[in-house]
């Protein structure tokens, strides 16, 4: 008779594996789809509503459009020579997934550039307004569905990185830190009002990227303490579906067993939550917190 193969896997722990590996192509696949679309977006942006304006993006594409108007070059061809020496230096610091993302962000983005650069601007130069706030909205959805799909566009995020494992600085410091030269030096070349143009812009855009990254349907996260905890429990659940964890707490004044649920609502059932935990204890506290990001399943 046969032994069986140390190498043999369980057939259940086969199709456990063909499922992870379906999986992990649908996120690479859905990844792929969403730096892409947003390479064209961030592109579009930039070559119809900012560059023509002289409002220009921070870090290194901040950087590109500085040289381009200066010098004439190509925007496209600027952005991907001055990226690819932070891609070579983060190889060997930064895994090589989100290395590899980025640099298909950043390769793409500069193909559309220039593919954008012979199509006449949206808004002309004696608008400056409407180029800063549509401008800074579809720049923000290009840059915030790069980063959600795990890439990016800026060779500036690679700098950050790389010196937040070295420093205490923060990647948000660090990056805000090289915005603000780059925005003082386009205050320099190009006058004052540009420079400020470009700031708003940036927050603008900073603002919308944080929407998508967050999602537009932001969670709460609720904490209720009662003393009729399995009551609210099971209202809970008949009324929204949602089961809640179970924590023991006491009183520091009163000295009695409290207890305190916590569990994860959207932002539209704050409403009729709340009216529900009144009518069930109106002495319950309950307490919401915003939250930005949510792991798992709320059920």
């Amino acid at each position: 008779m046969n032994e069986p193969s140390e190498n043999n896997e369980n057939p259940l722990t086969q199709n456990s594996n063909r499922r992870e590996h379906r999986e992990t192509v649908k996120e690479l696949i859905i990844s792929l789809i969403m730096i892409t679309c947003g390479a064209l977006i961030a592109s579009f942006a930039v070559e119809e509503f900012l560059s023509p304006n002289n409002i220009f993006d921070g870090g290194v594409v901040g950087v590109s459009m500085i040289l381009a108007h200066i010098t004439g070059w190509k925007l496209g061809i600027l952005t991907i020579v001055i990226n690819i020496p932070f891609l070579f230096i983060a190889w060997k610091n930064i895994g090589h997934v989100f290395i590899l993302k980025a640099a298909y962000a950043m390769a793409l983005f500069s193909v559309c550039l220039e593919l954008f650069e012979d199509l006449p601007p949206i808004v002309k130069e004696a608008q400056p307004i409407l180029a800063t706030a549509f401008g800074g909205v579809m720049l923000g959805i290009g840059v915030g569905f790069v980063l959600r799909g795990g890439g990016c566009l800026d060779g500036t995020e690679i700098v950050a990185i790389l010196i937040n494992k070295k420093f205490s600085l923060s990647v948000g410091n660090v990056v805000m830190i090289i915005n603000v030269i780059v925005y003082t030096a386009a205050g320099i070349r190009f006058g004052i009002v540009y420079g400020l143009y470009s700031m708003l812009m940036y927050f603008i855009s900073s603002r919308i990227i944080d929407m998508i990254e967050v999602g537009l349907e932001q969670d709460k996260s609720v904490m209720i303490i009662t003393e009729h905890g399995e009551l609210i429990a099971d209202e809970i659940y008949r009324n929204f579906g949602r089961t809640v964890t179970f924590l023991h707490g006491e009183g520091f004044i009163s000295g009695t067993d409290k207890d305190v649920l916590y569990c994860v609502i959207t932002r539209a059932e704050v409403h009729d939550f709340r009216s529900l935990i009144t009518d069930l204890d109106y002495s319950a506290f309950t307490t919401f917190t915003d939250v930005s990001e949510v792991i798992g399943h709320k059920r």
